[in-house]
């Protein structure tokens, strides 16, 4: 416990949890006094008391104009509201700056004590930023690690081109199948009456994704176009309409058109239909290339990955609640911001996921914790390898992002703003102090030396959801 004298107030301060200080301090009599009074000059001057000019009126007419009675601490005095303000702000800072406290917020203080004869004290917990002790980042356990592209890499690649490239053809020798394209007729019933939305004149089918309910399409596997067949199914005991789960219905289908996916040949001709390539060999090389460049993009940002994870782990920091409670914002706006995007209400969200806001929260403080974790770590690691951004490497950033978001004015604005510009630095220090770890590591493993750099839009990307989380 450290205890510090300034002038004639007590000062008190106490590590709690978190990365946190307990601060107690406790004023004389004659302090109190002071701050009453000038809240009595401060007050007067803009409360209008009849018969006297503006800072004029004398405290016991001041108190009465203002509702003040003495006798009654359940009253609120805002004489006192204002001094203890006074005395808080003033003494809050002081011990701060004196004790080197690097505070990142001042939350309200709790009164223990308030008297012009007696003194006064408050006690108040303030979140400190937190002391990160790092451990190991670098000499890795691990490499990069480059996949190999295989002869059956590029078939796979040359099969989803043919797929692409097919044709559908009336189907005329032989009924329907699984992965046949159909259009039927259909109608359900249940005890002779339709059964609401189970009707369709024309209605597309891909045979074997089982759209519908279980049974419907294996009664159709066998039948030729013009073809229809009557049968009867029960749905299933959880289906989504209680009135209809676990009843039989009936069912009645035309199989109005059957098609079926014709795939090209490959082979050169193919080939040449894709583009300037000489033959299927030709094809296959650039395919084998772009799958290899691939491979070295993808094995730098695996490595970038395991590197921050590896940095992360083995530090050591107590997070601060504040940080924490600051992210699940942004995370709950997050999520309202991506669920207004497709036309969902929040509070339709939470009844349908049989959620409400507190339980989602403690969903989200896992993620939380790790997010906070790593910006912090990440800036202790940037600052102690000494990467910093100037500022040509910002401009250039947000000139980039201009141009990107041009059709966005608001997440324009938003990253030209002040916290939009630290923002943006921050992820680009991040970005940088990966890069400088990375090419560090292949100075030293120079048979990596092919691993090309990231192309990574994580910062547009982060900058734009923190823009979304904040607006």
């Amino acid at each position: 416990m450290i205890n510090a004298v300034t002038g004639p107030k007590k000062v008190t301060t106490r590590p709690a949890e978190r990365s946190s200080v307990v601060l107690e301090v406790e004023f004389p009599a004659v302090e109190v006094q002071r701050s009453v009074a000038e809240s009595v000059r401060h007050l007067a001057r803009s409360t209008k008391v009849p018969g006297f000019r503006p800072g004029k009126a004398p405290r016991p007419l001041l108190e009465r104009a203002l509702g003040i009675r003495r006798d009654d601490p359940g009253v609120p005095n805002p004489l006192y509201d204002d001094a203890k303000e006074h005395l808080f702000e003033t003494s809050v800072l002081e011990a701060a700056r004196e004790q080197d406290l690097d505070l990142l917020a001042v939350p309200a203080p709790e009164w223990l004590s308030f008297s012009e004869t007696h003194g006064a004290s408050y006690r108040v917990t303030l979140p400190l930023r937190p002391e990160v002790k790092l451990g190991a980042y670098t000499d890795y356990p691990f490499g990069i690690t480059v996949d190999e592209i295989t002869d059956a890499d590029v078939d796979k690649v040359i099969e989803q081109l043919r797929d692409q490239q097919a044709a559908l053809v009336p189907v005329e020798d032989r009924g329907a199948a699984t992965e046949d394209y159909a259009v039927i007729r259909f109608s359900g019933t249940r005890d002779g009456s339709p059964i609401e939305g189970a009707q369709a004149e024309r209605m597309p089918l891909l045979m074997g994704r089982e759209r519908f309910i279980p049974g419907f399409e294996d009664q159709l596997v066998g039948l030729r176009e013009g073809e229809g067949k009557t049968f009867s199914l029960t749905f299933p005991d959880d289906y989504p309409e209680s009135e209809l789960a676990g009843k039989p219905a009936q069912f009645e289908v035309m199989l109005l058109e059957l098609r079926s996916k014709r795939l090209p040949e490959a082979d050169d001709d193919f080939a040449r239909s894709l583009g300037a390539y000489a033959d299927l060999a030709n094809l296959r090389d650039e395919i084998r290339a772009r799958l290899e460049r691939s491979a070295l993009d993808r094995a730098r940002h695996v490595f970038a990955d395991r590197i921050i994870e590896f940095g992360v782990a083995n530090a050591t920091i107590e997070l601060p609640d504040l940080l924490v409670e600051r992210e699940l914002e942004i995370m709950l706006d997050e999520l309202r911001v991506r669920l207004a995007e497709q036309g969902i209400a929040y509070d339709e969200y939470l009844r349908v996921t049989e959620r409400d806001e507190p339980k989602l929260l403690a969903e989200f403080r896992p993620d939380a914790d790790k997010r906070v974790k790593t910006l912090l770590v990440l800036s202790e690691i940037a600052q102690r390898e000494k990467v910093e951004v100037t500022d040509e490497e910002l401009e250039a950033e947000l000139e980039r992002s201009r141009e990107r978001y041009a059709g966005n004015p608001r997440l324009v604005t938003y990253l030209e703003s002040a916290r939009g510009r630290t923002y943006t630095r921050s992820l680009l220090r991040r970005s940088k102090l990966v890069e400088t770890l990375i090419d560090r590591w292949i100075d030293q493993h120079p048979e990596f030396k092919n691993v090309q750099h990231l192309h990574d839009d994580g910062a547009h990307t982060h900058a734009e959801a923190s823009q979304k989380g904040n607006s």
